[in-house]
């Protein structure tokens, strides 16, 4: 499943991102904000047992934003808390826009 939106600077190919990529990516930005390795994050585990404050989550959501090419709502990490839910959620958009 591909994200439709608009390219950035920071990624010419925005439109060739599939959910996996954002999943990999949220693993990534998520065990590197934390000083962990990225086989410790389970996708399936609330963001704010990560010890997400809403200062990092509006960062996460904001890097996320540049990196797929679209807005994302504020509220998303609320409605979708993990990282499984909210790449799915990410991916249900895409359908919608086409």
């Amino acid at each position: 499943m591909k994200i439709q939106n608009q390219t950035t600077e920071s990624n010419t190919n925005a439109s060739s991102i599939t959910t996996e990529d954002i999943q990999a990516w949220l693993v990534s930005y998520l065990a590197e904000l934390l000083e962990i390795s990225p086989e410790k994050i389970d996708v399936k585990v609330n963001f704010d047992r990560y010890g997400l404050d809403s200062s990092a989550a509006i960062s996460l959501l904001s890097d996320l934003s540049v990196y797929i090419g679209c807005d994302i709502d504020p509220d998303s990490l609320y409605h979708y808390p993990t990282i499984e839910r909210l790449t799915r959620y990410l991916g249900e958009l895409e359908e919608i826009t086409l």
